[in-house]
C-alpha cells in the first residue's frame, strides 16, 4: 500500500472513531483505493458517506494541528502584509492573524503538514508560522478576494504615521486634525470598512477595542460576524475619522456620543447613525445603516399572509382605535409599523408620528423626533399632536402610564393610533398595560389588535438543498402545527426540510435575507370580558387560538415546511 495512502487510512479510522462515517463505509472506501486507486476519504466525499470539511477536521486531528473554517475568520491585514499573493497562491496558504508578542504568524493552509512550505514562508517573514488546516477551496477563495480588497498597504502607512500609539493627536488643533486624517491612509481603511457593509448587507457596523488588537465585526441578517482585525495603535485614529465625518466632538471620549452622516457609493447611498461609548480599552462605535432607497416593504412582503393579514387590515380600516406591534429589539417592529403607515398615507389624512429616532422619512407622513433634553418625549408630543388635527396618530413606544393613558383618550376621541410594546408575544401586550395602570373597561373598548412578531433569516436560495430530518424534529412541528401540517401520508406527501448549504452569495452562511413570523390577536368581545377580568396571557392567548389565531411559533414552523426557512432560525428567535 503505496505511504501516502497511510495517512489516508489514518484519516478515515478518525472519521470513523468520530462516528462521522460508518464502520463499513470505511471499509467500502479503502477497497475503492485498492480496486481503482481513489484515494478513501476522496471515493467517500464522492458517494456523499461524509463531507469535504469533515475530512478536513479529522485530517487536522491526525496530524494535531488545529482545523479553521475560513470563511468564518477575520483576517488581519498586517497578516496580509507579510506573505504576498504569488507566494500564498503557489503554496496555497492564506495568512490571516499576526501575534507580535510571539513573532508568530499563523497561517491556514490546505496541506498543513507541507514542511517544505512552511520553511519557505518562515525564511520570506522572518517569523515563526503557526499552520492550521483548511478546506483547499476556502484558502483558494480567500486567496483569490482578501488580497484583492486588503488594507495592508493603508494599515502600514497609518502604523508608520501613528508611530505606535497616536496620542499626540491630542495636541494638534481641530482643523488641523482634520486635515491630518483627510490625507491619512485611514480614509481608505474607513471606506472599505463602509463599502463591505453596504455589500454584505448589514444592518450594524461594530468597531472594537480589545487588549491587543481592534475588531471590526458585521450584523449580517441580525447575526454578528468578525470579518476584521486591525492593529490596536491605529484605534484612534480610525475613531477620529468617524467623528469628524458624523460631527461630533473629537477630544470628547469620556462620555458617550451621537451623530449621523451619509455614505454614497456608485449604486446606492446610506444614512449612518454613528454611536460612540467609552469602553475600558478605549472608544467603541457602532455605526447603522439606514438604506436611502428601496422603499419600505408591503406588509405581504414581511411575512404576513392569510388570516393574520386579513385580521391586520381590518384593524387598519377601523377609524378609530389602538393597534400594537410587540416583540423584543431587532424584530422589526418600527418597520411593520411603516409598511401600515405606507399603506394608509394619502392625501385625505393626516399622519403624525413620534420616533426615537425617526429612522425611514416617508412622504406625506408628518415625523418628529424625540428630544428629551428640550423636553419633547413621547408622552409631550403626543399631548401636542392632539391640537394638531391628526386622523392617524403613530407612538413610537408606549414606556410608562401618562403615555398609554394619552394613547388611550386619543383613541376614545375618534383617532387611530399605532405603537409598539415590549413584550414576548401578542396576548402578554394587554397583562402590561393593565401593570401600567390602564383602566380595563378602557383597553377592552379602545384596542382592536395586537401583532406579535419576530424576524428569521430566510434561506439562501442559491444553495438551498432539500433533506429528510430525524423522526423527532418532524414529530415536534406536526405536534405544533397540528392540524395545520400540510403532510398526508395517505397522498404520498413526504415531509421534506430545506438548509442551504453555503455559497459566495450568501458569505457562507446558508441564509440571505430575513423574513417575519406574526401573530395578529384581533381583540375579539371574549378577549375584551378577559382583559375586564385581569386574565393571565396564558388564558388570553388560548382564547385566541379557540378563535382562529396562528400563534408565532407555529407561523414560523409554517414557513419552515415551505422552505423559507430553517427549523433552527425558529427554536432561536421564537423558542418561549
Amino acid at each position: 500500500m503505496p505511504a501516502q495512502n497511510q495517512d489516508d487510512v489514518g484519516v478515515v479510522d478518525v472519521l470513523v472513531k468520530s462516528k462521522k462515517v460508518t464502520p463499513e463505509d470505511g471499509q467500502s472506501a479503502q477497497m475503492a483505493f485498492v480496486a481503482t486507486g481513489k484515494k478513501a476519504t476522496e471515493w467517500l466525499v464522492e458517494q456523499n458517506k461524509t463531507t469535504a470539511e469533515e475530512v478536513t477536521i479529522a485530517r487536522a486531528a491526525f496530524y494535531n494541528v488545529p482545523f479553521i473554517k475560513l470563511s468564518e475568520q477575520a483576517i488581519s491585514p498586517i497578516a496580509l502584509s507579510y506573505i504576498d499573493q504569488p507566494v500564498a497562491q503557489r503554496f496555497t496558504v492564506m495568512p490571516f492573524d499576526y501575534k507580535p508578542e510571539s513573532q508568530e504568524l499563523w497561517v491556514a493552509m490546505a496541506n498543513p503538514v507541507d514542511l517544505a512550505a512552511i520553511e519557505f514562508l518562515e525564511k520570506k517573514s522572518k517569523l515563526r508560522i503557526k499552520p492550521y488546516a483548511a478546506l483547499p477551496e476556502e484558502v483558494t477563495k480567500a486567496i483569490d478576494g482578501r488580497y484583492e480588497q486588503s488594507l495592508s498597504g493603508e494599515v502600514t502607512a497609518a502604523l508608520k504615521e501613528a508611530g505606535g500609539e497616536v496620542a499626540e493627536v491630542k495636541t494638534v488643533d481641530v482643523r488641523r486634525m482634520g486635515e491630518l486624517i483627510k490625507e491619512a491612509p485611514i480614509v481608505k481603511i474607513v471606506t472599505t470598512i463602509l463599502e463591505f457593509a453596504m455589500k454584505s448587507r448589514s444592518s450594524d457596523v461594530h468597531i472594537e477595542p480589545m487588549e491587543s488588537r481592534t475588531r471590526v465585526r458585521y450584523r449580517i441578517d441580525g447575526i454578528l460576524y468578525e470579518k476584521l482585525v486591525l492593529p490596536r495603535s491605529i484605534h484612534e485614529a480610525l475613531i477620529s475619522r468617524i467623528k469628524i465625518l458624523a460631527d461630533m466632538k473629537i477630544d470628547e471620549k469620556r462620555i458617550p456620543q451621537d451623530g449621523r452622516f451619509n455614505f454614497r457609493t456608485e449604486t446606492e447611498e446610506v444614512d449612518l447613525r454613528v454611536s460612540t461609548l467609552p469602553t475600558a480599552f478605549g472608544e467603541k462605535v457602532v455605526m447603522r445603516l439606514l438604506k436611502k432607497s428601496g422603499g419600505v416593504p408591503t406588509l405581504p412582503e414581511l411575512g404576513l399572509r392569510g388570516r393574520a393579514l386579513k385580521n391586520l387590515e381590518e384593524a387598519i380600516l377601523r377609524p378609530h382605535g389602538i393597534i400594537l406591534v410587540t416583540g423584543p429589539t431587532g424584530s422589526g417592529k418600527t418597520t411593520t409599523l411603516y409598511s401600515v403607515l405606507s399603506r394608509i398615507n394619502t392625501v385625505k389624512v393626516n399622519v403624525v408620528t413620534i420616533e426615537d429616532p425617526v429612522e425611514y422619512q416617508i412622504a406625506g407622513v408628518n415625523q418628529v423626533q424625540i428630544n428629551p433634553l428640550a423636553g419633547l418625549t413621547f408622552a409631550s408630543g403626543l399631548r401636542s399632536f392632539l391640537r394638531q388635527d391628526p386622523n392617524v396618530i403613530m407612538v413610537g413606544e408606549v414606556r410608562d402610564q401618562e403615555t398609554s393613558d394619552l394613547a388611550i383618550q386619543a383613541a376614545l376621541t375618534g383617532h387611530l393610533v399605532f405603537s409598539t410594546l415590549h413584550t414576548n408575544n401578542a396576548s402578554g401586550a394587554l397583562p402590561r398595560l393593565l401593570d401600567m395602570r390602564a383602566e380595563p373597561y378602557l383597553l377592552a373598548s379602545t384596542i382592536t389588535a395586537v401583532v406579535g412578531q419576530r424576524v428569521a433569516r430566510k434561506i439562501c436560495p442559491h444553495c438551498k438543498k432539500p433533506y429528510t430530518p430525524a423522526p423527532e424534529v418532524l414529530q415536534d412541528i406536526k405536534n405544533i402545527l397540528g392540524k395545520l401540517w400540510p403532510f398526508d401520508s395517505a397522498q404520498g406527501k413526504v415531509a421534506q426540510l430545506y438548509k442551504g448549504e453555503g455559497c459566495d452569495e450568501c458569505g457562507h452562511a446558508g441564509y440571505r435575507g430575513r423574513t417575519g413570523i406574526f401573530e395578529v390577536l384581533p381583540v375579539s368581545e371574549k378577549i375584551g370580558r378577559l382583559i375586564l377580568e385581569h386574565a393571565p396571557a396564558s388564558e388570553i392567548e388560548k382564547q385566541a387560538v379557540e378563535e382562529g389565531m396562528i400563534t408565532m411559533k407555529q407561523d414560523g414552523y409554517l414557513k419552515v415546511v415551505e422552505g423559507i426557512t430553517t427549523v433552527d432560525e425558529i427554536l432561536r428567535v421564537a423558542q418561549e
